[in-house]
Parts: structure tokens; sequence; C-alpha cells
């Protein structure tokens, strides 16, 4: 890991972000305290598996029937 202040990252920013890209973590200073880190961006995506659910979930035969008039007056405000 690299570690320079901040002077030094804003006049070399383009190539800290070269050696970031590369791979290697760069920690910026402030009076010697790091204050920030600058790290490669990871852009892996979690697997998707298509049915993994499959079973475990269970919808009733009359999931999109109307709702009764009570409750369908109340989602509209008329109750109130």
């Amino acid at each position: 890991m690299k570690f320079v202040n901040i002077h030094e990252a804003k006049t070399h920013l383009s190539r800290l972000l070269d050696e970031v890209s590369r791979g290697e973590e760069v920690t910026i200073a402030k009076a010697g305290k790091p204050i920030a880190r600058l790290v490669p961006v990871t852009t892996s995506r979690p697997t998707r598996t298509p049915g993994f659910l499959r079973g475990k979930i269970r919808m009733s035969d009359d999931f999109d029937a109307p709702l009764p008039d009570d409750i369908q007056r109340s989602f509209e405000g008329a109750d109130e």
C-alpha cells in the first residue's frame, strides 16, 4: 500500500489513479495522519440463478382478484 500526502495526491492524481487501476491501494494523509484510501472499484455482480426459489414461494389463486369495497375505499381515501 502506498502512502502519500494531500499535496502529492493533488499534484499526481492521474498517476495515482493509474496505479490504483492496476490493483494498488493508496492512502492519502493530512499531516501524517491517514484520512482517505483510494482502492480499485470492483465490478463483480452476484451470480443469478433463475428459479432458485421455485417451490418456496406460494401465491394464492385469487391474488389479483378485486379488493372488497370497504378496503378499496380506504385506499382511495374515501373513509376519511
